[in-house]
């Protein structure tokens, strides 16, 4: 007679076994910017989770670094007077997005920067492209993100993060870093991001939703999975360092899907839905917040995600340490 349960006797035996290992070097920290000064506001659909201004943005990186989470992902809330239909916003050496790089930089020097290359924060349509006769226009979108990724790696940006689903925005990225010198800036590309009902807090957080339709002519529709795997490979023909399937727990399929198909790291993104709808019912008393946020990271680890870029990723740290 075969016994597996021999190899869950006890907690020292299962720890042994353990297949699936999870630490905070596992984590990215979406991370939440907005002008002004001591600005520290809760963001109303994601409990306990945070715009911060710049000087508030300094004591928050140095907490996680103590923590010993060594890498964030900036987002910026772009006042609606700079808002635009061409990006220009997104381009200026002293914008928001540029001095938040600084400041984290600055403050904490061996953290490592990502950041969030998409016009949606910038544009008065709230689309992630530029919009003409109530179309997303791909090519200008692309040179506009190339030059926005270009001032992000000025800035001091490790990574940049194209969130945009555009056709080609990886390679054009790839060529403007290197014809200016920034080789060493890597490029994680959103590869297979899904047009999303779980990104609605996020929206919130930047007052990001679009004016009008929605982004199912650039972001994937979530009934396709054959489709994920080919913009995943069309990004690391053009160049991206690491690639990402967002979101999270409603698509461990493609996570393993990508993970086999690519030699590079993955990256999944826990979004904002995911993260509401387990503080709402913690906070019913429905379930133990803890306990489902790390069953929860772990599926994504065992699923094949290299790195995840989660708001519990603070949450999880501070249980680590206990």
């Amino acid at each position: 007679m075969l016994r597996p349960r021999i190899l869950r006797k006890n907690a020292s035996i299962r720890s042994l076994v353990k297949e699936t290992s999870l630490s905070v070097d596992d984590f990215i920290v979406p991370l939440f910017v907005t002008e002004g000064e001591n600005v520290k506001e809760e963001i109303s659909s994601m409990p306990n989770y945070f715009r911060f201004s710049l000087d508030n943005l300094e004591k928050e990186v140095k907490e996680l670094w103590d923590l010993g989470l060594k890498c964030v992902l900036l987002f910026v809330k772009v006042p609606d007077n700079l808002k635009d239909n061409q990006g220009k916003e997104a381009i200026n050496p002293n914008g928001l997005m540029q001095r938040a790089i600084k400041t984290v930089k600055k403050t904490t020097p061996e953290m490592v920067v990502m950041t969030d290359v998409a016009l949606d924060p910038y544009s008065s349509f709230g689309h992630d492209g530029i919009v003409e006769n109530g179309e997303i226009i791909n090519d200008r979108t692309v040179d506009i993100l190339a030059k926005m990724s270009l001032s992000h790696a000025q800035a001091g940006a490790d990574f940049v993060a194209p969130s945009d689903m555009m056709d080609g925005r990886i390679k054009a990225i790839r060529e403007i870093l290197e014809k200016n010198n920034y080789t060493d800036v890597g490029i994680m590309s959103y590869s297979a991001k899904y047009a999303s009902a779980f990104y609605g807090p996020f929206r919130d957080a930047l007052d990001s939703a679009p004016g009008f339709g929605d982004k199912k002519t650039y972001q994937m529709d979530y009934a396709n999975r054959t489709e994920a795997i080919k913009e995943t490979l069309l990004d690391v023909e053009e160049g991206a360092d690491i690639v990402m399937v967002k979101p999270g727990l409603p698509y461990l399929d493609i996570v393993r899907e990508v993970k086999n198909a690519v030699n590079l790291p993955v990256s999944v993104y826990q979004v904002s839905g995911e993260y509401a709808m387990v503080k709402a019912a913690a906070e019913k008393g429905w379930l133990d917040h803890d306990a489902v946020m790390v069953e929860q990271l772990y599926a994504f680890k065992r699923a094949g995600a290299d790195l995840i870029a989660s708001y519990f990723a603070k949450d999880a740290a501070i249980l680590f340490k206990k």
